[in-house]
């Protein structure tokens, strides 16, 4: 979740939009709430949200890039 953090709070500061600059790192803290919540009981689980957070900022920049 710490290199997705880097990448999700670049666009936060690059990109001034209301998506990149409220929604997206909203985003990242509702997966760091879920790691953090999940850790102990499902610790695999953890491993895919990193993952998840990362295909979640490439597909947004991707798709909508900076104009949205």
């Amino acid at each position: 979740m710490a290199v997705a953090l880097f990448l999700y709070a670049y666009s936060a500061i690059a990109l001034p939009s209301l998506l990149h600059s409220l929604v997206m790192p909203a985003f990242w803290l509702v997966l760091v709430v879920l790691c953090f919540r999940s850790l102990t009981s499902r610790p695999r689980a953890v491993l895919a949200l990193p993952v998840v957070a990362l295909v979640a900022w490439f597909a947004t920049m991707l798709l909508l890039g900076p104009r949205a």
